[in-house]
């Protein structure tokens, strides 16, 4: 296999990335692309600092916006919630875009999940576990932003329903 350089390397990767229809995993790339994982992580830096839009999720990198409209919802819950949160909400036509967090030294703390499924909330939380990670929301006693993003404004209206119905919806207090 003849060694692409670093420049075209970059261009295969945002176009593999383009193209896809699911998060590509560096492992991926770098298998595709005969290169280490580690070439992979360092490009995609690299791409980022140049100002494409790629983003690391919690099952690879995916490129550029996603068609839809999009909302972001106040969230109190404690860990446990996390499941029945997730599902209620692409159980209803929503995507998860992500999750945020206030820190009080960091300020804005924000993870990627994009999960589109129940299968992807499976995956998610099975990772979750497997690591050992806590949820960003522990930082804050449970209190976080979710960004959603469904093609219609019905699909939002029913993922807000969603978690006013579960008592996860935060309301400031009157």
């Amino acid at each position: 296999m003849e060694t692409m350089d670093a420049q075209t390397r970059r261009k295969a990767i945002l176009q593999a990335l383009h193209t896809a229809e699911s998060p590509v995993s560096a492992t991926a790339l770098a298998k595709e692309l005969g290169v280490s994982r580690q070439i992979i992580v360092g490009d995609v830096a690299l791409l980022r600092a140049a100002g494409h839009p790629v983003t690391a999720t919690p099952r690879g990198y995916v490129s550029g916006r996603a068609p839809g409209l999009t909302r972001t919802l106040a969230c109190l819950h404690d860990a446990a919630g996390m499941e029945a949160e997730l599902n209620a909400l692409v159980d209803v036509g929503c995507e998860v875009v992500d999750v945020i967090v206030e820190h009080p030294i960091y300020g804005q703390l924000a993870g990627q999940l994009q999960l589109r499924s129940r299968y992807d909330v499976s995956q998610f939380l099975a990772q979750s576990a497997q690591s050992g990670a806590q949820p960003l929301s522990q930082l804050t006693d449970g209190l976080h932003l979710h960004t959603i993003r469904a093609a219609e404004e019905k699909a939002l209206d029913r993922g807000e329903a969603a978690l006013k119905a579960l008592g996860y919806l935060w309301q400031a207090e009157k």
